[in-house]
């Protein structure tokens, strides 16, 4: 038998490989590569579902024991709402930072650690950090928003839906609330509205308030543009800076308007509250009218108007001089001095004493005509630097900037130099001494002058610090000054001249004449100048009786009557007869009122003249009412501002007590609306309030 030969000498036995086996392995491979491939898809739709429709459209960013701070993903806003999501404090579109295209998804806190913080960074944009402090009535929210570079321009927008918005700046034909007003991105400084009709004016304040019971308050320290949208939104917005400024600013909520309006009162004022002369109130104040071109020939109009005021049986009060007047009146009193030395003063000795007998305000401003004794002077005696300049290079001679006043070609006094303020004190000093006057008006304090020129001004002088160093000035010449600009400066003992308006019943006239008022006192300004009867802005006499006799109606409720128009211009007996009756209700019952209120505003800083949401912070009929106001707690005054009529619709606010109808003795329950209620062109409706 042959022999088998082994053909397989290894000991390891060989393993036939099975190919139904090896292809079934191949396909679990791709079965699990496919699986794999398909749930990495999934995960990744799912991602996107999450962020892009199932992630919740708000975040709460920071909560305080009523309130709480939201990110709106959608509308890339941070919203204020109670804990409840019952009621919107504010609304604040920050989608100006960054693309407003590109959807902010998630908001991480990166101050997380901190419950009272909130920290985030829009990247290559903007950081910002928010800090919140609760407080017994109010929670505050303590915005910041910092550029990550030079070249970025920050804007918040707050949203006016919903929401009465008052505060911010005066402007022409003024509104309350201002949700009605238009003004395109400019600096938010005061302006003249006179040369500037469409710039802010005073009184300003960075202070902001919604009849929800929120209020901003922005950083006095950096520069700050404002636009406001009618009926849309306000916004903030910096400027772009190597200095990289931020834009910083607080928000205040509360139960009610008058509650944030009590706390932003505390941070707006640190200083202690001082009063004005109040003997001022007394006195109504008689514009005198005059075109002429030397001193002695504005004593003797100033005698002839005085003589007529006592013909007419009206109260002297004080008689104003315009600044033009007020030179020709210090000029005589030069040539009377000089000549006085030279020993031929008869003449002079008999007529200046006159001066010195009536009670008269005098006009004075910080500008310097260039073509003056004065400013000549300084040139040549090294004192260029008592106005406002410029060095020609970094180590060069000083150069005055020129800028036109009233148009004259000036310079302006330089407020920082105490040797200029000194120059100037002594000045207002001689004036008082030899014209016997002890009420000074100073104008002119609106306006950046270097940034109306485009030119980068001193730190010292940035944004409005001329108005603000210029009242520290004006509270040096007295208690009884008069002052054209308010910004920062509501705690000093000044009045405040407030906007010449038209002689026309439109906003920019007598229906301007009530939002002004509650503006200026809501900001703190309660010692107000108004505007004279039937308005001066054009500088013509006013010719319209009924005009004159409503405008009076509501003069006599605020704190100084004054006249451009003498009453014997406008009308016949009749309108001589009612400025009479005005002029004593005003000294009998208004003067002792506004005194009252006066202390209470230095002790607490409520405000003298209020709002209808005073009384009733909650009812929203009294957020817009604009043609009605309160002295104190216990008088309503609504005054008759539409031409031709003899009623009108009032509103009493409702705070547990009753209205009594000053005229008829009627009473009405607070809360009550009286349609079509009669005002004859006479009267105007009063109301007292009954506990």
């Amino acid at each position: 038998m042959p022999h088998a030969r082994n053909r397989n000498p290894s000991p390891i036995p060989e393993v036939t490989w099975d190919t139904g086996l090896k292809e079934m392995n191949e396909t679990w491979k791709g079965a699990i590569a496919c699986l794999g491939v398909a749930v990495f898809f999934v995960m990744t739709i799912g991602i996107i579902y999450w962020q892009v429709v199932d992630q919740p459209n708000k975040n709460w960013i920071l909560r305080g024991t009523f309130s709480g701070l939201i990110w709106e993903r959608r509308t890339q806003s941070l919203v204020i709402q109670t804990l409840a999501e019952d009621k919107t404090y504010v609304e604040i579109d920050v989608g100006n930072v960054g693309n407003p295209d590109i959807e902010v998804p998630f908001v991480r806190n990166l101050c997380w650690l901190n419950k009272t913080e909130f920290c985030y960074t829009w990247e290559s944009v903007a950081e910002v950090k928010i800090s919140l402090e609760v407080n017994e009535e109010t929670e505050c929210y303590s915005m910041t928003w910092a550029p990550v570079h030079c070249h970025v321009e920050l804007k918040d927008c707050f949203s006016m839906t919903n929401v009465s918005w008052y505060g911010g700046a005066s402007v022409r034909g003024q509104s309350w609330p201002i949700n009605e007003q238009n003004a395109t991105m400019q600096p938010f400084t005061v302006s003249d509205l006179r040369d500037n009709p469409s710039r802010f004016g005073s009184a300003l304040e960075r202070y902001f308030l919604g009849s929800s019971g929120v209020a901003v308050l922005v950083s006095p320290d950096i520069p700050l543009q404002l636009g406001v949208d009618s009926r849309q939104q306000f916004c903030l917005q910096s400027l772009p800076s190597m200095e990289r400024l931020p834009l910083q600013y607080n928000v205040c909520v509360a139960h009610n308007v008058k509650a944030a309006h009590l706390e932003a009162v505390q941070q707006l004022s640190q200083h202690n509250r001082e009063l004005p002369n109040l003997r001022v109130l007394w006195l109504p104040f008689w514009k005198l009218l005059t075109n002429v071109d030397s001193g002695p020939k504005v004593e003797r109009e100033l005698r002839t108007f005085s003589n007529r005021l006592r013909r007419h049986q009206l109260v002297e009060g004080v008689i104003s001089l315009n600044e033009h007047s007020t030179s020709l009146l210090s000029d005589m009193d030069h040539d009377y001095l000089n000549s006085r030395k030279r020993g031929m003063s008869k003449r002079l000795t008999r007529d200046l004493p006159l001066v010195k007998l009536l009670n008269i305000s005098i006009t004075l401003s910080p500008f310097l005509g260039v073509d003056s004794t004065q400013f000549h002077t300084s040139l040549l005696d090294g004192t260029e630097a008592y106005w406002l300049s410029l060095p020609s290079a970094p180590q060069g001679q000083l150069i005055p900037v020129m800028s036109q006043w009233r148009g004259t070609f000036c310079v302006k006094l330089n407020i920082t130099n105490p040797g200029a303020v000194s120059w100037f004190l002594d000045r207002v000093g001689s004036l008082q001494t030899h014209l016997g006057m002890e009420y000074v008006v100073l104008d002119g304090g609106e306006g950046n002058l270097f940034e109306e020129q485009a030119l980068r001004p001193p730190r010292a002088l940035g944004g409005d610090k001329y108005i603000s160093l210029l009242a520290d000035m004006a509270t040096r010449i007295g208690d009884s000054t008069i002052v054209t600009a308010g910004t920062r400066s509501s705690h000093k003992p000044l009045f405040v001249k407030m906007t010449p308006l038209q002689s026309d019943w439109s906003p920019m006239g007598l229906k301007g004449v009530i939002p002004s008022l509650l503006h200026h006192t809501l900001l703190g300004y309660n010692f107000l100048i108004p505007d004279a009867v039937g308005g001066s802005l054009s500088g013509d006499l006013v010719t319209d009786e009924e005009l004159f006799i409503r405008w009076l109606e509501i003069a006599a409720f605020l704190p100084v009557i004054s006249f451009h128009t003498p009453p014997w211009v406008c009308g016949e007996d009749r309108v001589l007869n009612l400025t009479r009756v005005y002029v004593a209700k005003h000294q009998r019952d208004v003067v002792p009122l506004i005194e009252k209120y006066a202390k209470e505003w230095q002790l607490t800083g409520y405000p003298i003249y209020r709002p209808m949401w005073w009384l009733s912070p909650s009812d929203p009929v009294t957020f817009t009412i604009d043609d009605q106001f309160l002295i104190g707690d216990e008088v309503l005054v609504a005054p008759v501002v539409e031409k031709g009529a003899t009623q009108r619709d009032i509103y009493l606010p409702d705070g547990g007590f009753q209205w009594q109808d000053s005229q008829n003795a009627q009473v009405f329950d607070g809360g009550t609306f009286l349609q079509d209620y009669p005002v004859p062109l006479e009267d105007v409706a009063v109301f007292l309030r009954r506990s």
